[in-house]
């Protein structure tokens, strides 16, 4: 037998979780047409060490988007990824299947371990970000935030008619012989300038 049909086939808890019957078809597809070791890691580290001791196995991971990125990342980590094949076979909820889907692995679970047994493999691209991290699915850069501005409240509402109403009514300058008013009017003044006091002749009135 050869090493092509030697596999490591790593169960993700997850998926063990979630659809114990797709991961049950899997493995009876996979073991019925290659040696297949089927590993259940309970966790991460047992993940980890499951996929370091394949030796010339290959691996085969039976999980969600979440199992093939910790795979995926695992191996470029020990600079791996070109020296061989991976291969996957989708279990979990749909919207944690999308790179899954995205990479043109079909979608029911007999089908996906049959093309894991008889398909041929594609190479392709791989993106890494500044930190050696392997980026899948998605792709988002942020941007400067927007600055919407707030809808008007009922109580700035009431302030500005708080502010309308209460504003001080514009004052009239003053004429001549009239004085100051509280209300912007003039009128004459109690005494005016031209009448006459009582303790001298009465002048002229002004002309």
């Amino acid at each position: 037998m050869s090493d092509h049909d030697q596999l490591l086939v790593i169960v993700d808890p997850v998926a063990r979780r979630m659809d114990g019957e797709s991961v049950r078809i899997a493995k009876d597809v996979l073991s019925a047409g290659a040696e297949a070791k089927i590993c259940l890691p309970d966790g991460p580290e047992e993940f980890s060490r499951a996929l370091a001791r394949r030796g010339s196995r290959r691996p085969v991971v039976l999980g969600d988007d979440r199992a093939l990125l910790r795979t995926v990342a695992l191996l470029h980590r020990e600079r791996e990824l070109a020296g061989g094949a991976l291969s996957l076979v989708p279990i979990g909820a749909p919207d944690a299947l999308r790179v899954a889907h995205a990479l043109g692995v079909p979608r029911s679970t007999p089908a996906a371990a049959r093309a894991v047994l008889h398909g041929a493999a594609r190479r392709l691209d791989l993106l890494v970000d500044d930190s050696d991290g392997v980026v899948l699915g998605d792709l988002l850069v942020p941007g400067a935030p927007l600055t919407v501005p707030a809808a008007p409240s009922v109580w700035g509402t009431c302030r500005s008619l708080v502010r309308t109403l209460v504003r001080p009514a514009p004052v009239a300058p003053p004429r001549p012989g009239c004085g100051w008013r509280p209300t912007g009017c003039c009128s004459p003044t109690s005494t005016p300038p031209w009448r006459a006091s009582r303790s001298g002749p009465s002048p002229a009135p002004p002309k």
